[in-house]
């Protein structure tokens, strides 16, 4: 449902506009993708005069790709990327080979890395965004705002923002350096890297396996490439020499091949770049992802190494979960304590990447000598050992880097009604795709729960449920999908066979889930957050 009412540059009736996004990164964009499908006033503003055509993030993980599968934007970047699941590490003339996603990823439909470039994201989900009437203002800047109880007064500087902005939210997706962030005061807590590192989109000539991440290990970090295809078949990822502090400067030619040598033993050529980088990384996170009515996503709150790809798709997630609840309880269909469980819910998410990249990044550039002989000696000898551990371990480990294991338990804004060791997800936690048979046909929970709104699976006979209160959920907007049975894998990711309920939130985690046919509970806790439409 789109309003007619709703104009690309303000609220209806040129009342305050629901959602201020500043930033149109893929964060910005996600997160104005997700608050207009549900029916929200967006407006998209970037102080870069052009989009960014450089490749910078290039991994998507498979729980980005299922989140962006709604809108149908992950078709395409799939269409547009490389798929891999292998890793092969480089240690001098050996070379191992280590699965990344061999097992433990059948509940998800898209069991892969995907390789694509950032600028290749971001197009797509602009195109996604003009298609809904949401044009990108580019060339447009945040520099001021003041707030009181109803709304948010900003100040814009740039192309056509000549009047002031009126806006019910504001969400930073501004980056590490956000101006948001400022504008309120929020401290950004941690440090730098003292390392200096390059990136290179290029041609590599040389013997290599165009459909795996090849990871070549040194006395002093690793160096890798990923395989990309577009805007160039690779991108180079290295620690260069250390050199004094100023502002970066991409490295030459000359250099990166001097980098590439040290590394691969001139096993590699480099040649025709598209684009060339020098950089530090921060680890920094925001000591708060909410002040008022302005909220913090992606790089504004959390900044990290790249280490595992976990960046660019942490702050598509945060986007993920905020951008409904914004929608919602701007347009009075939701309790506005909605609100609190985003930053109860995402800031441990982005604290434990904090720990889990440094721990990551650690391993790679440290030059202290236990580390350095475990990296070149110990690490291509045990990584081919990567396929015997026991099939819970090493799934446990490829659904983290997946980004699958991410939940909510904790948050006020989720129930759980079963005993505590019940199986299948708890409350809080991603929903499992599955084969499932809906009223018309066999299907997967995910295509059920795709759509924009909250959804609600009750499995077990369809005579087995209150009518009265199936109409009551659906004049609250909630859509009610009856499944007569599970079986095969549905049981064993929903943990049931028998009578259950589940409400999925429009972020693909469980917000409640309980046993039997009495609905009163769940009708309580959609009662709770939700208001009747």
């Amino acid at each position: 449902m789109i309003l007619e009412a709703i104009g690309v540059r303000g609220g209806p009736a040129g009342g305050p506009v629901d959602v201020l996004v500043v930033g149109a990164g893929p964060t910005g964009l996600a997160l104005a993708a997700q608050a207009h499908a549900h029916c929200a006033s967006v407006r998209v503003v970037d102080r870069a005069p052009t989009a960014a055509h450089e490749s910078r993030a290039l991994v998507v993980q498979p729980r980005t790709m299922e989140v962006l599968s709604g809108p149908g934007v992950t078709a395409t970047l799939v269409r547009r990327g490389r798929t891999t699941v292998r890793l092969v590490l480089h240690a001098g003339a050996r070379a191992a080979r280590v699965p990344l996603f061999d097992l433990g990823l059948d509940d998800c439909p898209y069991p892969f890395l995907l390789f694509v470039s950032q600028a290749e994201t971001e197009a797509v989900l602009v195109a996604h965004l003009a298609g809904r009437g949401v044009e990108i203002e580019r060339g447009v800047e945040l520099v001021g705002l003041e707030q009181d109880a109803s709304e948010v007064r900003c100040s814009l500087a740039g192309v056509g923002a000549d009047a002031p902005v009126r806006a019910r939210y504001v969400v930073g997706c501004d980056g590490v350096g956000s101006t948001v962030r400022g504008l309120v005061g929020i401290p950004f807590e941690g440090g730098r890297y003292p390392h200096r590192f390059a990136l290179a989109d290029l041609e590599v000539d040389g013997e290599l396996d165009t459909g795996a991440v090849h990871a070549y290990l040194a006395g002093r970090g690793m160096l890798f490439l990923f395989p990309l295809g577009r805007p160039a078949s690779w991108r180079l990822l290295g620690i260069l020499p250390r050199s004094a502090d100023g502002p970066p400067v991409p490295p030459s030619m000359t250099e990166l091949q001097v980098l590439a040598d040290e590394f691969t033993g001139g096993a590699v050529r480099l040649r025709d770049p598209v684009w060339l980088s020098d950089f530090r990384l921060r680890h920094r996170l925001a000591a708060r992802y909410r002040a008022g009515r302005v909220f913090l996503a992606g790089d504004a709150a959390h900044a990290h190494s790249p280490a595992g790809g976990q960046g660019m798709n942490a702050g598509i997630q945060d986007a993920w979960n905020l951008g409904w609840k914004l929608a919602l309880v701007a347009r009075e269909e939701a309790r506005p304590e909605l609100l609190d469980s985003y930053e109860t819910e995402r800031r441990p998410v982005g604290r434990a990447l904090l720990r889990f990249t440094d721990r990551l990044f650690s391993i790679a550039t440290s030059t202290r000598l236990p580390v350095r002989l475990a990296r070149l000696h110990v690490a291509p000898r045990v990584a081919p050992l990567v396929g015997r551990l026991p099939a819970p371990v090493r799934a446990a480990g490829f659904r983290r880097v997946a980004e699958l294991d991410v939940s909510y338990r904790r948050s006020p804004a989720v129930e759980d009604r079963r005993p505590p060791r019940a199986p299948g997800p708890r409350a809080g936690d991603r929903v499992p795709d599955a084969p499932v048979v809906g009223p018309d046909g066999p299907t997967t929970v995910h295509r059920l729960v795709g759509s924009p709104g909250h959804h609600v699976l009750l499995v077990g006979p369809s005579s087995g449920w209150d009518a009265r209160r199936l109409d009551a959920l659906r004049s609250a907007g909630v859509a009610v999908h009856l499944l007569d049975g599970l079986t095969g894998p549905a049981v064993r990711r929903l943990g049931s066979a028998t009578a259950s309920q589940y409400v999925v939130r429009p972020d693909g985690h469980l917000g409640f889930r309980a046993d039997g046919t009495d609905l009163t509970a769940l009708a309580g806790w959609v009662g709770r957050w939700l208001r009747p439409r």
